[in-house]
């Protein structure tokens, strides 16, 4: 009967899905069962049952058995009694445990120590400390349980506190209490304590023990004393599976992946199996290491040592697939577990995280939340980074009430995430407000409030912030001095940059990859180019990110030939670009008109399957419309697999830059249909072809549609566009209350542009407040006066022509050369005005003389700008106007 009731309840348990991994478990209890108890032939004694369901944690089965040992009498000894309260401790009922306790006519040391593990377990640990102090005798296992009990509750200073009073009491100590221990000095993260406990562990002879030796192993790998960690695991005379986990694992902690990797294959030499902690820390190596391939061979060996489907091992797989890039394969271990743990879901979601996947990481997150595993702190950081990925303000606000609903916003790694999340979703206030009230900051909650600043553009507290971080006694790191390089460089502040500078050489940090790679890229764009060179050659390690800083610096600066040569060494050193490189070689290409190499490196990106990125695609379209090819830009444009408003922007920018204003004004209408939200980019292309088209009314309606309908500030660049848009309608002085009327103070090219109208429409008045304002703002600024001298001339004013040109020859002025080039077989020709430096310039000027006769013969008048004498002079034997008709500037 007994055995019926039982085995009906513990039927039903092993055939439900979540405790199919149930029976890989050992039984475990204080006392060990006799062979005739494991024999299943034999009958099962309730002593038995009670470890069963104790191990299974089968609570209604293991009081079905308690009931049917009341109703037939039976009278438990210690033994089965002993039992029958660890089933109910590990099943966290203490109040059952507490009554069967309590009506022991006798009680062991067993006894006491089950009970006060099972009210540790529930965190009640004044009841398990007054249990102890009650107890009639203690034995060394009832003190380690105590100190144990502690230790898991995260009193890590109590636990050391009753090691101390065991040694002033003279309690002797056994392995077990140094492994406890050496753990709470891990705790406490004091290095001194854990150094006193190892000399005392030589003193008492435990240091030969494995169990001591692999706690000791375990505390240096942490402390990051690798070395010393080390020694003592080369010390110990005999090694088990659990001090080589500790070992592997210790070096897998410290990023020594490659020797982690080593050490796990002496373990298979020796022969002594393989555990899952040990895989675990293997396939975290692959990941360190992003070796995908070795991953898979590793992941074979797994299955082989039927690790397959095991929890741990199977969380370790799909987390080093998912950080090797992996995602689909992450997802097929996933869903081969029987029941993958809740640090499956974990990975899964971080892997989607940072794989820019931030919609199905949520989406994980969802499912997690309506299984019974729940969620914790990593779950819901993953969720909150998904948010930053996607700009997800409304979402992070959500997962934000959900953590303080949870009493996780105290938690310093959920904390740090979501003032990460608001700083990258624009939200600065509330990331303000979160840092503030954080009870405990860490060295990642300063980087996030740093960063936070520098990626909203707030330079100045972003300096501020990094004063702070170092007045709180906080040590920079690399992510710290990345983050204020950053804001110098998007500021251009050059002199705070060079005193970052000097910061982090002191520190150590200037030939670090990703601080170096920073400074290049700070002093490309603050046009110390050689500066920038200096410290990339002098990188400890140059990676594909510090190639991309030179080779985006030098391009920033219109230095494309020598942005090119650093492309040609970065292939010749054998790195390999990544989507950033491609995206900044076309838009060299684009820049410089060198069509055959922008084809050739299209090439490429379609061989390594790189054309689905959105911002490839992009300078795709933009690089074959800066080289007058529309045909294969438009052909682009309709290939893009995604199209967002970067992609719509370049073609609509193609379109507006060859002067198809009307094709231009279709796509943006077209976009528009699509509910595709344009940015201030796509503004400025729009507006620049109404201008080219005339098209006032609409050039208007679009400047007001900005802010009224889109919300978006106009800027410099679309005041410019308006400016040009009235003045090419002959709106000259519309234009200039314009410009008046802005937010902000105008810039050169506002004024050069309206300069240039006047001359168009002869307004003598407006160009010489425009020429005025425009050499206030530079005075060797020579298209200022010879802007205004053509609306001299153009108005019969020779005598104002002469004075300009006097002044320009007293200042030494020159107008800047006009300059064309073109490609042909792989070699840029490159002409300026006058040029005779080409060696076949003498058969391309006799082309001109064909080309200007026929032009001539034809009727065409050529629109006469003012030219210095000393350029009619430098043209040799041709007259200045008729060499200027074939340049471009």
């Amino acid at each position: 009967m007994l055995q019926r009731t039982v085995f009906c309840g513990l039927a039903m348990l092993k055939a439900s899905p979540s405790n199919l991994l149930i029976k890989t478990l050992p039984p475990y209890a204080f006392c060990t069962l006799s062979s005739t108890q494991m024999n299943p032939s034999k009958k099962l004694t309730f002593s038995h049952i009670f470890q069963k369901c104790s191990n299974l944690k089968a609570l209604n089965p293991g009081k079905q058995a308690h009931a049917q040992m009341i109703v037939t009498g039976f009278v438990p000894n210690i033994y089965v009694a002993n039992c029958l309260i660890q089933f109910y401790c590990k099943c966290s009922n203490m109040g059952y445990a507490f009554n069967v306790f309590d009506r022991m006519p006798e009680r062991d040391v067993i006894s006491w120590n089950t009970m006060i593990f099972g009210y540790a377990g529930v965190r009640n640990m004044g009841f398990a400390q007054s249990l102890f102090d009650t107890m009639p005798e203690r034995d060394v296992v009832s003190w380690n349980s105590l100190l144990s009990c502690y230790l898991h509750n995260g009193a890590n200073r109590k636990s050391i506190e009753i090691f101390v009073k065991m040694r002033s009491l003279k309690i002797t100590y056994d392995y077990a209490s140094f492994a406890v221990v050496l753990k709470a000095c891990l705790g406490i993260e004091d290095y001194g304590l854990g150094l006193q406990v190892h000399c005392l562990a030589i003193q008492m002879g435990f240091v030969n023990d494995v169990v001591t030796g692999s706690a000791l192993v375990d505390m240096y790998s942490k402390f990051k004393k690798l070395d010393d960690a080390f020694k003592v695991f080369r010390e110990m005379p005999v090694r088990n599976l659990v001090c080589w986990s500790a070992v592997i694992a210790g070096h897998v902690q410290n990023d020594r992946f490659i020797e982690g990797l080593k050490l796990f294959k002496d373990l298979l030499k020796v022969g002594m199996g393989v555990s899952q902690s040990t895989y675990a820390s293997v396939f975290r190596s692959c990941a360190g290491l992003s070796a995908f391939k070795l991953g898979t061979q590793m992941h074979g060996h797994a299955l082989k040592s039927d690790f397959g489907y095991d929890g741990i091992v199977g969380t370790a797989t799909l987390d080093m697939y998912a950080k090797c890039g992996r995602m689909p394969d992450a997802c097929k271990v996933f869903n081969l577990l029987p029941n993958p743990p809740r640090q499956s879901y974990n990975a899964i979601i971080v892997g989607y995280a940072r794989k820019e996947q931030g919609f199905k990481a949520l989406e994980i997150f969802q499912f997690l939340q309506r299984t019974n595993l729940g969620f914790d702190d990593i779950s819901l950081s993953g969720a909150l980074t998904a948010c930053s990925v996607i700009k997800g303000h409304v979402e992070g606000i959500q997962l934000h009430g959900l953590a303080v609903k949870c009493g996780l916003e105290f938690n310093i790694c959920v904390a740090n995430t979501i003032l990460d999340m608001y700083g990258k979703c624009g939200a600065l206030r509330e990331a303000c407000l979160i840092f503030d009230e954080m009870e405990r900051r860490d060295a990642v909650s300063w980087n996030a409030i740093i960063a936070a600043h520098e990626q909203n553009k707030e330079i100045e507290k972003t300096l501020s912030l990094f004063v702070s971080m170092q007045r709180s006694a906080m040590e920079p790191d690399d992510f710290t001095y990345g983050s204020v390089v950053k804001a110098c460089a998007g500021q251009q502040a050059l002199n705070n940059g060079m005193e970052i500078h000097g910061r982090i050489i002191k520190s150590g940090m200037g030939l670090d990859c990703f601080v170096g790679s920073a400074l290049v890229d700070m002093y490309s764009k603050c046009g110390m180019l050689m500066e920038a060179e200096k410290i990339h050659d002098r990188l400890e390690e140059q990676t594909t990110v510090s190639w991309n800083s030179i080779i985006s610096g030098f391009s920033s600066q219109k230095q494309s030939e020598n942005a090119q040569i650093y492309f040609s060494q970065m292939l010749e050193m054998g790195v390999i670009p990544d989507n950033f490189t491609y995206a900044t070689v076309l838009d060299i290409c684009a820049n410089m008109a060198t069509v055959e190499l922008g084809k050739q490196i299209h090439a490429q990106i379609l061989k390594l399957q790189l054309h689905s990125d959105v911002y490839i695609a992009s300078t795709l379209v933009d690089m074959y419309s800066k080289c007058g090819n529309m045909r294969d830009s438009r052909l682009m444009f309709e290939k893009a697999p995604k199209r967002d408003y970067v992609t719509w922007s370049a073609m609509i920018c193609a379109y507006a830059y060859h002067g198809l204003g009307e094709e231009a004004i279709k796509l943006f209408e077209e976009m528009q249909l699509l509910n595709v939200k344009p940015n201030h980019t796509v503004f400025i292309s729009v507006l620049r072809a109404c201008a080219h088209m005339g098209y006032v009314d609409r050039g208007l309606h679009y400047f007001q549609e900005m802010l009224s309908h889109y919300g978006l500030d106009p800027h410099m660049e679309h005041y410019s566009c308006m400016v040009d848009l009235l003045g090419r309608s002959g709106q000259v002085n519309e234009a200039l209350k314009l410009i008046e009327s802005m937010p902000f103070e105008a810039d050169d090219v506002i004024w050069r542009t309206l300069l240039s109208n006047c001359k168009m429409q002869g307004n003598i008045e407006v160009a010489e407040k425009a020429a005025n304002y425009l050499l206030q703002l530079d005075p060797q600024d020579s298209s200022a006066y010879v802007l205004l001298s053509n609306v001299y001339a153009n108005a019969g004013m020779w005598g104002e022509v002469a004075k300009i040109r006097s002044v320009m020859k007293n200042c030494k002025l020159k107008k800047e050369p006009g300059c064309s080039w073109i490609e042909i077989r792989d070699e840029v020709h490159t002409f300026l005005v006058g040029d005779n430096a080409h060696p076949r310039s003498e058969e391309i000027y006799e082309q001109i003389h064909l080309l200007v006769d026929e032009m001539k013969w034809a009727g065409y008048v050529p629109d006469i700008d003012f030219l210095l004498d000393e350029e009619v002079e430098e043209q040799g034997p041709y007259e200045g106007r008729k060499a200027t008709i074939g340049s471009t500037g």
